[in-house]
């Protein structure tokens, strides 16, 4: 019954961050919309850190107790899934489109922080002065996008969902302001979970604790990416798939390892310096070539995205050691 204990708080914990999160963003959507509060103002903020929000709170969570590992493979492994699995599995739904010159401004950007999260990566740390230049690039990302966006209208913001920041003005304050707070401490409780079950489970199965957070915490805090490209490949907002995507992957390199490396000194381990981020750096130069033909990922190359990133995730339980 002890050997259960780790992996029951491990999927207690997504359910709670993954919960949390959306109830979280409603709430606080919900309550912009009672205070006349721009839905483009909601879709830059709100709705695009909320996306991003379960990485943040493991990442913070898994820093503050030690366990360095959990917080950057979490990051890089997020990256990863994001672009070879929920993209994959949506080009499976439905062929993903995408706004040539929407995609080539926001690819360069994705490209351009996975570059410096390397850089950084490399001198074995991320300290709180990496962090806090990360911040300030997150800001001006926003303020860009904000500038964009009235300029060109709502439907250049291409990675955030709009639909998902419409006004709720239907809701009553009581309950948005409930469903803030419960989600909060949804979000708080899972995180606490997630790494405490996560720590555990890589210490019983005798592997580092970068190879947990790159793969389980990482699969698991991309959910809420994986929800909004379901519904969004329903809807057939293919553009939104590709946007939302890249929005997350620059916000958990620029807002998730900036902030956490503020609250504290993160050290990187030797597998994701030598192979891991190299693989998010690949997975992300990879999708430039597989959306610019045609404009479209299709179902045949959705397939390879799954398909390579099957075989990332049996390199790691196998043994990057044996590989490299």
């Amino acid at each position: 019954m002890a050997e259960i204990i780790p992996y029951a708080s491990l999927l207690i914990g997504l359910v709670l961050l993954s919960g949390g999160a959306d109830y979280l963003i409603q709430g606080a959507v919900a309550i912009a919309a009672r205070l006349n509060i721009s839905p483009l103002v909601v879709g830059l903020t709100i709705v695009a850190l909320g996306t991003s929000l379960p990485e943040l709170v493991v990442c913070v969570r898994a820093a503050s107790a030690g366990a360095a590992g959990i917080a950057v493979g979490n990051i890089v492994g997020s990256n990863i899934a994001n672009i070879l699995l929920i993209l994959g599995a949506g080009a499976l739904m439905c062929p993903i489109s995408a706004n040539r010159n929407h995609f080539l401004r926001d690819g360069s950007i994705m490209v351009g922080a996975t570059v410096l999260f390397i850089a950084i990566a490399l001198t074995g740390s991320f300290a709180s002065l990496s962090g806090t230049i990360m911040i300030l690039l997150l800001l001006a990302f926003l303020v860009f996008s904000y500038v964009q966006g009235k300029k060109h209208g709502m439907d250049d913001l291409s990675m955030i969902d709009m639909d998902e920041a419409a006004p709720e003005t239907t809701v009553p304050m009581k309950r948005a302001t409930f469903w803030v707070v419960g989600g909060l401490l949804g979000v708080a409780i899972g995180a606490e979970l997630l790494v405490s079950g996560a720590t555990t489970i890589a210490r019983s199965l005798g592997v580092g604790e970068e190879v947990i957070g790159l793969t389980m915490v990482a699969i698991g805090t991309s959910l809420p990416e994986l929800a909004t490209v379901a519904a969004a490949a329903a809807k057939r907002h293919t553009d939104l798939i590709v946007g939302n995507v890249m929005g997350s992957n620059i916000f958990n390199i620029l807002g998730v390892m900036g902030v956490t490396a503020t609250v504290a000194d993160v050290p990187v381990g030797e597998q994701i310096l030598t192979f891991d981020i190299w693989v998010m750096a690949a997975a992300a130069i990879l999708l430039v070539p597989l959306m610019l033909t045609g404009n479209v990922l299709n179902r045949r190359e959705g397939t390879v995205c799954l398909t390579l990133y099957a075989a990332y995730i049996a390199i790691q339980y196998i043994g990057v050691e044996r590989i490299i």
